[in-house]
């Protein structure tokens, strides 16, 4: 991996700033997870993005993106985080079931789906889990039912995030009804508000509603939703599970952001702090470090042909355990004062610190809990029988 910058690649992130420092709101968006209004607001700014060709760059320009490599990506992630632009309300679309599309979709597919997803007029959903599967996706019991060129879809789906007011979901559906565990699953989409479709909120511990139940009943759709072949979907879905756990999902310009603040705010607080908390803020500044660097090499693999297996899930659980160790460095920092949430008249930037604590205590969970991506890690990588 050559660690230099090209001429080209130079040239690149400068576009990217300038782009992005004439375009970045002024102001801070309200959150997408609190209020349709938010929401909205999110999606106008990912048509803002679409509008110069960055909703997703490494897509072909057919689809609204710019045909750039991985490295280009991150440099563009690095730039985007480093002008605080806003979060991307349709992550569930463009960075986990575009690329499975990408893969897995037909033309007529990716056509349909692609462009819309980029533009931010389809937001996506992701709808896997089930009150009986969740960190065990294999055991899930909606159904599928194909009847003509149509599936009926019945059962009962939860923690969908962003499915509040998102406007289109992927699910895994038991397409078998004989079929156990990873076999007779297929992946099918479904608009939220399909007839039969109803979405119930689940307010979060500060008071938002980032996920939601989906209860299906008898709701019909073509059988193009389908992604992939009948009783392809436990395969397809693992490819997905790959980009969100290696990858796209969480860039490592992200925590790199997170870790300067963190530097930034111990240093304005350092006469006040215990000296142990030293240690932390430089451990976490020297991970997201090391987490930036190990994506390169990633990415500069991926690019000459390789592919990213089970490693996935040691980057799942790095980040994820990282982004708590930082922002608890960070509470340890700020004391009493860290309880201010965002909300509060006085708490200024002391609050996002508080919504990034509670949001990286979710980390281990989602994308496939943190001892699911252990035991894959021993039976995967290093060959252990399994327990």
């Amino acid at each position: 991996m050559d660690l230099d910058y090209t001429d080209e690649q130079q040239a690149f992130r400068q576009e990217v700033r300038s782009w992005l420092e004439k375009h970045v709101p002024g102001k801070p968006l309200p959150s997408f997870d609190a209020s349709r209004e938010g929401f909205e607001a999110h999606r106008a700014w990912e048509r803002v993005l679409a509008e110069g060709r960055w909703g997703m760059v490494t897509w072909p320009e057919s689809y609204g993106g710019r045909g750039l490599d991985l490295i280009q990506w991150l440099i563009f992630e690095e730039e985007y985080y480093r002008a605080g632009a806003p979060l991307r309300v349709n992550q569930n679309g463009i960075f986990l079931l575009g690329p499975t599309l990408m893969e897995y979709g037909t033309d007529e597919q990716k056509a349909r789906f692609l462009t819309s997803m980029a533009s931010g007029d389809e937001i996506w959903a992701q709808a896997w889990s089930e009150p009986q599967a969740g960190s065990d996706l294999a055991s899930v019991r909606a159904t599928a039912v194909l009847e003509g060129d149509e599936y009926v879809l019945k059962g009962h789906k939860i923690w969908s995030s962003r499915a509040v007011f998102a406007d289109w979901a992927f699910g895994l559906f038991r397409t078998d009804p004989a079929s156990q565990r990873h076999k007779g699953l297929s992946l099918i989409f479904f608009p939220l508000n399909a007839s039969g479709v109803r979405v119930q909120a689940i307010p979060q511990i500060d008071g938002e509603t980032g996920f939601a139940e989906i209860f299906l009943d008898d709701v019909r759709v073509p059988a193009f939703n389908r992604l992939g072949g009948e009783g392809e979907g436990w395969n397809i879905c693992m490819a997905t599970a790959g980009f969100e756990r290696g990858l796209m999902l969480r860039s490592p310009a992200r925590f790199q952001v997170a870790a300067r603040k963190l530097v930034e705010l111990y240093k304005a607080h350092e006469a006040e702090v215990e000296p142990t908390v030293k240690a932390a803020v430089l451990q976490s500044w020297m991970d997201a470090e090391a987490y930036a660097l190990s994506i390169y090499a990633t990415a500069s693999r991926l690019a000459a042909g390789g592919h990213i297996g089970a490693e996935a899930s040691t980057n799942k659980i790095f980040w994820s355990e990282m982004d708590i160790a930082m922002h608890k460095a960070a509470l340890s920092i700020l004391g009493a004062r860290a309880e201010l949430l965002r909300s509060a008249p006085e708490a200024g930037d002391i609050g996002r610190w508080l919504d990034g604590y509670f949001f990286s205590l979710a980390g281990p969970i989602y994308a496939g809990s943190n001892e699911i991506q252990r035991n894959i890690i021993a039976e995967r990588m290093l060959g252990l029988p399994r327990a």
